[in-house]
């Protein structure tokens, strides 16, 4: 059932479980590996999925706080975005925005839908947001996340954390200054992406500054940025020291990274079985249309390189029905040597 109210269930009540891998002020995290927040991406049925493989939080696509903003009520697709799972916990609701006083007023409403931790985006680099000050934006205004992070620690029952990139471009990285500024306001927990704004996704991520940050500060830090395998995860974590590792865009398709498994280390059969069930779940959560229609992106990373033949990868990403994703599953079976042909 998913559930928007207060159930804090899972993280209070730790005896007899492992040792946790680090604590978001006296929340126990029990993994090392996290989903990174990626909008379009990471929504209720694909961290469900992760989770169930090894992902140890939750984070929400970000939300934009003028959504949030009225007495009526907030915008759907922001009502959607915040739906959770009691089985999610930690789940952290990830919000950016450009004005002061909407961050602050809306994270302090959001706690009544029952997070258990509120993180400002400060990383996003699409152009229509960090050009107004929100997301990677923010970084170009030091005294801005300070006032920010300095309000929401005193005004927040639930940790604040944040989630940055090293800085606007090259010439104005200033990870480390933002991580004190951070750590001295309150943030109970800093993300890095080892890239600038400018980079966005280009280039190699620095994972030097990621340490650069780790050294700088004693709160949790969490490395992000060209982690693909699970030798990557080792890598960056004696590399940089960070407490963990976020995944983004390689847990796409491969979800079983979150259980320390590459690609090819997944049999064709498990890859249809967690297809088909995140499938189940996106009709659940969005309906049969929409459901599907979201879905077709998941399925094409699914499958991709599976059998060796584009053809039926092609037919996943263009299905309209679920007769269709049917039989574009069914030949991939036959293909795999998974079912005979009729």
């Amino acid at each position: 059932m998913i559930s928007t109210k207060l159930d804090r269930i899972g993280w209070q009540n730790l005896s007899g479980l492992p040792q946790p891998a680090f604590h978001v002020r006296e929340i126990p995290i029990g993994g090392d590996l996290i989903l990174a927040p990626m909008d379009s991406y990471s929504d209720l049925p694909f961290r469900l999925i992760c989770r169930e493989l090894g992902s140890a939080m939750s984070y929400t696509e970000f939300v934009n706080v003028i959504n949030l903003q009225g007495r009526g009520k907030p915008h759907s697709v922001t009502t959607t975005k915040l739906k959770y799972a009691p089985s999610e916990r930690p789940m952290t609701f990830q919000i950016y925005g450009y004005d002061e006083d909407m961050l602050v007023e809306s994270a302090v409403r959001l706690q009544d839908l029952g997070p258990d931790i509120i993180d400002i985006n400060m990383g996003c680099y699409v152009k229509d947001i960090a050009r107004r000050g929100a997301g990677s934006g923010m970084l170009l205004y030091p005294d801005k996340i300070e006032r920010v992070f300095a309000r929401l620690s005193k005004a927040l029952r639930v940790p604040v954390t944040g989630k940055i990139r090293l800085g606007w471009d090259d010439r104005q990285r200033n990870h480390v200054e933002v991580a004190k500024i951070l750590e001295e306001n309150g943030a109970s927990l800093i993300a890095v992406h080892g890239r600038t704004k400018a980079q966005a996704y280009q280039g190699d991520a620095d994972w030097d500054a990621i340490a650069e940050v780790k050294q700088a500060v004693r709160l949790p830090v969490l490395g992000n940025g060209d982690v693909r395998t699970v030798a990557d995860i080792a890598r960056i974590k004696a590399h940089t020291g960070c407490d963990g590792v976020m995944i983004g865009r390689a847990a796409v398709g491969n979800p079983w990274i979150f259980s320390r498994k590459d690609r090819d280390q997944v049999t064709p059969a498990e890859k249809i079985a967690v297809m088909r069930r995140h499938l189940a779940l996106n009709l659940d959560f969005y309906g049969p249309d929409l459901g599907l229609l979201l879905f077709r992106k998941h399925a094409a990373r699914y499958v991709q390189n599976l059998t060796g033949e584009e053809k039926p990868r092609a037919a996943l990403f263009a299905v309209n029905t679920l007769e269709e994703f049917d039989r574009a599953v069914g030949e991939l079976e036959i293909l795999s040597g998974l079912a005979e042909p009729a």
